[in-house]
């Protein structure tokens, strides 16, 4: 079965490393744009009340002279200058007795909202005392006075359009930073990243040594070449624990010379295996195998032939059995027990004569053997039905009989407990 492949893992990460991108970009811009904006304001209050005051002393020789000698066409055309600067709302020329030479003012007045009187509001009106000087040792008289009132809503929107040029550089310059940002994070970090992750998810558990090791170009000497190579050395060293553990289990429940089951495994499949026996009603037959005359076998070829003989005749008894249901155990010495669940007397009886058969078959010289020239095993066949059911213990013993009866009635043969009629 292949491994899923991580479909959105990679735009999960890249989708957050964006959005946390552009969020940070767009504080950061906000931030910068807010103290940029202040600095404007001030800048801009700096300079439209050093514009106000310096055209009030400009015309104010003009305006004083206009005032003297109460020459209101004069003082027209002084306030009309004024008055036609677009930050003026109104304008007035008095003399010294308060009438006014000249006044303009708008037609409408604009409303002004709490941002206009917050930026504003404390230099929107200007006085000016118009003085004349006669000449001589006379000191300037005060002929008059001249009043002049900013448009404030004009002035905000002055300060309106700058904040929206300002934001829109800041919002333009963020995104374009983000962008480089997001560009370079993902092909130098989130890239590496997903193809670390994709190798992990593509890691058979079975087999974690074998996993995808990435090439990461570029990262051998910094913290993802290291996260790389310390993945590599935990998945190598967790290969070595399974296979370890496989070790173990191989010794726990295997004979260690010939390979088949050992008597513990024996003990645990057999013991479940009558368990389901009963549950299920179905027959169980067990079937006792020991080689004849091993003893002298053993003594007069040596025991590492015996050794030899013993995993010869092993590896042909398993492959006599069915070994994906049946078991195939070394009981102790040259004895062997076959379990076969499911299998009544006549199956057993059939298996059997295939084990013995098999055995004959390796024509293994036996010279010294009292009742046959070649290698030759007994076997004891007992089996307990539904019809007629035996404890486990009585299933082996009587298994354990009927090999007892083999060997005395001649070896090389097979004997099974009869049920009662």
């Amino acid at each position: 079965m292949s491994p899923t492949k991580p479909s959105l893992a990679s735009g999960r990460l890249t989708l957050k490393q964006a959005l946390l991108t552009l969020l940070i970009a767009f504080m950061i811009t906000l931030i910068a744009g807010s103290f940029e904006l202040i600095s404007h304001a001030s800048s801009m209050r700096e300079n439209v009340q050093q514009q106000t005051s310096q055209q009030l002393a400009i015309v104010n020789g003009a305006a004083a002279e206009a005032a003297f000698q109460l020459n209101p066409d004069l003082a027209h055309q002084i306030a009309y200058g004024l008055f036609n600067d677009s930050d003026v709302a109104q304008v007035t020329i008095r003399d010294d007795f308060g009438r006014a030479l000249a006044e303009f003012h708008q037609d409408e007045s604009l409303s002004t909202g709490w941002l206009s009187e917050r930026l504003f509001g404390d230099i929107v009106y200007h006085e000016m005392p118009l003085h004349y000087y006669m000449g001589g040792d006379t000191p300037a008289t005060t002929v008059g006075e001249i009043q002049l009132s900013l448009d404030t809503a004009h002035l905000t929107q002055r300060f309106l359009d700058r904040s929206y040029t300002v934001v829109g550089r800041s919002m333009a310059e963020a995104f374009l930073l983000s962008s480089l940002v997001i560009a370079f994070f993902h092909v130098f970090i989130t890239r590496p990243l997903l193809k670390v992750h994709a190798a992990i998810t593509q890691t058979d558990p079975t087999r974690p040594g074998q996993w995808p090791k990435p090439a990461l170009k570029g990262h051998q000497d910094d913290e993802l070449g290291h996260l790389v190579e310390s993945l590599d050395h935990l998945l190598n060293e967790f290969q070595m624990g399974l296979a370890q553990r496989d070790h173990l289990h191989q010794l726990s429940q295997y004979d260690g010379l010939t390979g088949v089951a050992n008597r513990r495994h024996f003990d645990l499949f057999f013991a479940q295996q009558w368990q389901w026996a009963q549950r299920a009603k179905q027959p169980l037959s067990v079937i006792f195998i020991d080689i004849d005359n091993f003893k002298e076998f053993n003594d007069h070829y040596g025991h590492t032939m015996g050794d030899d003989t013993l995993r010869a005749v092993a590896t042909v008894l398993n492959q006599c059995i069915d070994s994906s249901c049946d078991l195939l155990a070394r009981y102790g010495g040259e004895e062997f027990i076959c379990v076969l669940p499911g299998k009544d007397a006549n199956d057993a009886m059939h298996i059997a004569n295939g084990l013995r058969q098999a055995i004959l078959s390796l024509a293994i010289p036996h010279a010294y053997s009292s009742t046959h020239s070649h290698l030759t095993a007994s076997m004891g066949i007992a089996t307990t039905t539904p019809e007629h059911p035996l404890s486990a213990d009585d299933l082996l013993n009587k298994a354990d009989q009927q090999l007892y009866h083999a060997k005395r009635r001649g070896r090389n043969r097979i004997e099974i407990h009869e049920r009662p009629a």
